[in-house]
């Protein structure tokens, strides 16, 4: 139990430290407006479902479209219904010294990063389902996404390693489920 215990306390520490190099190091007056309009883009997975509803205009990518909402909302139950209320994680800007979030403090828990997962669900599903010219930015956007949430300070960096694994996840369930119930249909 005391290895454990350590453990816990080196991912604190460390998560700390990052979030702090984020504030201290990588914040700069040019960056702060992009990756506030980056982390922007994952309020409410809006971008997904811009992304989502332009898919079901056309025929030949109306399952992809499918499968990002199903996966959006797999995400939603999973983690910000789930995981959040159970793991209860303070945010970081009420724990770690020194850290000032620059957008509005969110009203939830911080593990994991629902902005995150959300993100990776619908990009997952984007990058099998789609051409990687499409797929590979869907990917990045994501990725920078759960970047943002450290610079803006709202999040530890192991939430977004569990939004992104997480939402890798959800993607996958997503696309096993919508191709089950469309075969049947």
């Amino acid at each position: 139990m005391e290895k454990v215990r350590k453990m816990m306390e080196w991912i604190m520490d460390m998560d700390s430290r990052i979030l702090l190099f984020f504030q201290d190091v990588v914040r700069d007056p040019v960056l702060t407006p992009v990756f506030t309009v980056i982390t922007t883009l994952g309020n409410g997975a809006v971008i997904w479902i811009l992304i989502s509803l332009c898919l079901l205009l056309s025929k030949k990518t109306q399952k992809t479209a499918f499968m990002c909402a199903v996966a959006m909302l797999v995400s939603l139950l999973v983690n910000n219904l789930a995981l959040k209320n159970i793991v209860g994680r303070i945010r970081p800007y009420e724990m770690v010294q020194g850290l000032i979030p620059l957008i509005g403090r969110p009203g939830d828990y911080s593990f994991p990063s629902g902005h995150t997962a959300s993100s990776f669900a619908a990009a997952w599903v984007l990058y099998r389902r789609l051409p990687k010219r499409f797929g590979i930015p869907a990917l990045v956007l994501a990725g920078l996404i759960g970047v943002s949430r450290l610079y803006v300070g709202v999040h530890y960096p192991t939430d977004v390693l569990a939004g992104l694994i997480s939402g890798i996840g959800c993607g996958c369930i997503a696309c096993v489920l919508v191709s089950a119930c469309m075969r049947e249909a």
